[in-house]
């Protein structure tokens, strides 16, 4: 590909990107820190983006409403053969491994609110036998009082 193709790639402004994806200018800025996404320079020094930028910061979103962090992310985009957007079966890959962690979250979050039922009725997180503050007592062991401070 020689030079003013590869430059024609990258024609959409920053601007333009961040409005289509309902982003702030900032947020792309960051995105492409983080190795997220990428863009190129004109002569006037401006940002230009690939068109397929706008598949990826909507992935990451996606990504980001499921509780997926951005290192998770992208460590998921770094897997992927040169640089490439995430294709359809990319996706579906990616949304399968991710499901399974929400699914661990959802699971832990599902324990964590049934062991509050204790604390709902006295409110004072026990030391010695709070479900949430003091897990499997291992603070019994540090003595009586609050071993923390």
């Amino acid at each position: 590909m020689d030079e003013f193709s590869m430059k024609q790639e990258f024609e959409l402004s920053v601007g333009y990107v961040a409005k289509r994806c309902g982003v702030r200018v900032s947020t792309l800025h960051f995105y492409e820190q983080k190795g997220l996404i990428y863009s190129l320079r004109n002569q006037g020094n401006q940002r230009r983006y690939q068109r397929e930028t706008l598949r990826r910061v909507a992935i990451i979103k996606a990504a980001q409403k499921l509780g997926i962090s951005l290192d998770e992310i992208q460590q998921a985009f770094a897997a992927l053969p040169d640089k490439r957007t995430p294709t359809a079966d990319d996706w579906h890959q990616l949304s399968t491994k991710w499901q399974q962690k929400l699914n661990q979250r959802i699971e832990a979050l599902t324990r964590l609110k049934d062991s509050m039922e204790g604390c709902i009725g006295c409110g004072c997180l026990s030391m010695s036998n709070c479900p949430i503050y003091n897990q499997d007592d291992v603070l019994a062991d540090k003595g009586t009082g609050a071993v923390l401070l």
